[in-house]
């Protein structure tokens, strides 16, 4: 993990921005995600652990219960997830980047403790942010460490799922308003429960 330096917001915006969306799977853990659990191209899935970083984020967006959100996508007769993240590298000198993860692995008990899917009731919108999602992944699009909404050449997590329902047609939320101070820089991001509270999105199952 990564932590930025100077006073206790900054510590635990450093944990949100740079760890705050991943959490360390090992061997031996299982999905949390009940396994009748039917996902659908375009849901919504939040998660969150049980490590500092997730508990960073929960003390910086406190209204909120999760610290991580991705998109379901499908990949020929599978359906994945499609996500921003860092610090989830799956082999040497992999780098942090838009990641597409089975449901099981996205849900894996040593990254959630708890999680939720939520859905769009505009079938066509949550398919075509789906195909934006998937699209986005498979341009190698990097994590973005500036979490600048307006370059939407690198990704963070909420900024996926946001871009990926404005190019569908139907925005999910307005414009990012969280802002941070941190050494060096000036953050103004969307947090996951801007994504959750979306009025768009009814939730399906909590688990």
């Amino acid at each position: 993990m990564i932590y930025k330096r100077l006073e206790l917001l900054a510590v635990m915006m450093a944990m949100l921005l740079s760890v705050g969306c991943s959490e360390r799977q090992s061997a031996g853990h299982s999905s949390i995600l009940p396994p009748k659990t039917v996902l659908r191209e375009g849901d919504v899935v939040f998660r969150i652990g049980g490590g500092l970083a997730s508990k960073a984020v929960l003390s910086i967006d406190p209204d909120g219960a999760y610290s991580h959100v991705g998109i379901v996508v499908r990949v020929g007769r599978r359906l994945m997830i499609v996500h921003a993240v860092p610090d989830e590298h799956e082999f040497d000198g992999d780098v942090d980047r838009v990641k597409l993860d089975a449901p099981d692995r996205f849900f894996d008990s040593h990254r959630a403790l708890a999680g939720e899917v939520c859905r769009s009731d505009d079938v066509g919108v949550a398919q075509r942010a789906a195909l934006t999602a998937l699209e986005t992944y498979r341009r190698g699009t990097l994590f973005d460490h500036d979490y600048n909404a307006a370059d939407t050449t690198r990704m963070y997590c909420t900024e996926l799922v946001a871009y990926a329902f404005d190019r569908a047609g139907r925005p999910i939320v307005g414009p990012p308003t969280h802002r941070f101070a941190v050494p060096g820089s000036k953050v103004v991001c969307w947090l996951p429960s801007d994504i959750h509270d979306s009025h768009f999105l009814r939730s399906i199952i909590k688990f």
